[in-house]
């Protein structure tokens, strides 16, 4: 085996190595007694889990959580499929400034347009309610979704929509019995997707969000940075609970979603 490869494999290791032990600490945390001076807790327990729930309101968080994703998923996949339709069917002028328009949330980092965006926000008192999270968290998930969807619309050849039109069927016809069925994979990649992205997403979220419309990700945030004396242990049950519906959302888009795929229809 070559030298370069030999270094890869070693790096590779090593950021394996520490991921686990960065995890497994945590993990190892939340379930112990106390553990200060020795290489593993004194005692175990699962009693913080329970502590965590009740201290931080998990039950409510969670549920924001859930409502505010699949709230910007079925909006998102609502507006973008018909924008992703209508780059990949239609010429019209200005469709390059258009394409621009959309693919800057996507490469801008989410608080570079967030403080303005929360700004207005204020403004327009949709601020720290659902509303405005979810009003939030489309502008750069519409975006992913037209991305995504257009080249399976691409690579779905007009002519059967052309033929279908000529034998008679409207544009409800088409839409729901031809188009409908091709594209349903794209659009389940598509909102899988966005909904890993929507539920992992800080920046905007934390920006726009209330007492009563804080996802996971910002409760987590707040417990370890706000003032006050809080058990590192409830704390970090908490950051198990996260990453673990984080592993558990991963793990479904990519029973469902390749990302090679995506990346190979995007470059054909």
């Amino acid at each position: 085996m070559r030298p370069g490869a030999w270094l890869a494999w070693a790096a590779l290791v090593f950021f394996a190595v520490n991921l686990a032990g960065v995890i497994g600490t945590v993990v190892l945390d939340s379930f112990s007694r106390r553990w200060f001076d020795s290489w593993v807790p004194d005692g175990y327990t699962s009693g913080w889990y329970s502590a965590a729930w009740k201290e931080f309101s998990l039950g409510r968080v969670l549920g924001t959580t859930v409502e505010v994703t699949l709230l910007v998923v079925g909006i998102s996949l609502l507006v973008g499929v018909p924008a992703a339709y209508a780059l990949a069917r239609r010429d019209f002028p200005g469709k390059r400034a258009v394409t621009v328009l959309f693919v800057l949330p996507i490469l801008v980092p989410p608080i570079a347009y967030g403080i303005p965006l929360a700004t207005m926000l204020y403004k327009v008192h949709l601020a720290g309610t659902m509303a405005g999270v979810v009003a939030a968290n489309l502008v750069p998930s519409i975006p992913f979704v037209i991305f995504t969807m257009t080249p399976f619309i691409e690579q779905i050849d007009a002519r059967i929509e052309a033929a279908a039109r000529v034998c008679g069927a409207g544009s409800g016809t088409v839409l729901v019995r031809i188009l409908t069925p091709l594209l349903l994979p794209g659009m389940l990649a598509a909102g899988i997707l966005v909904l890993v992205r929507t539920f992992g997403m800080f920046e905007l979220t934390f920006l726009t969000s209330g007492p009563t419309s804080q996802t996971l990700v910002v409760t987590l945030f707040s417990a370890v940075n706000s003032a006050g004396i809080r058990s590192a242990q409830s704390v970090d049950a908490m950051a198990v609970v996260y990453t673990g519906s984080v592993a558990v959302l991963l793990l479904i888009a990519l029973r469902f979603v390749n990302p090679t795929q995506l990346v190979a229809r995007s470059t054909d």
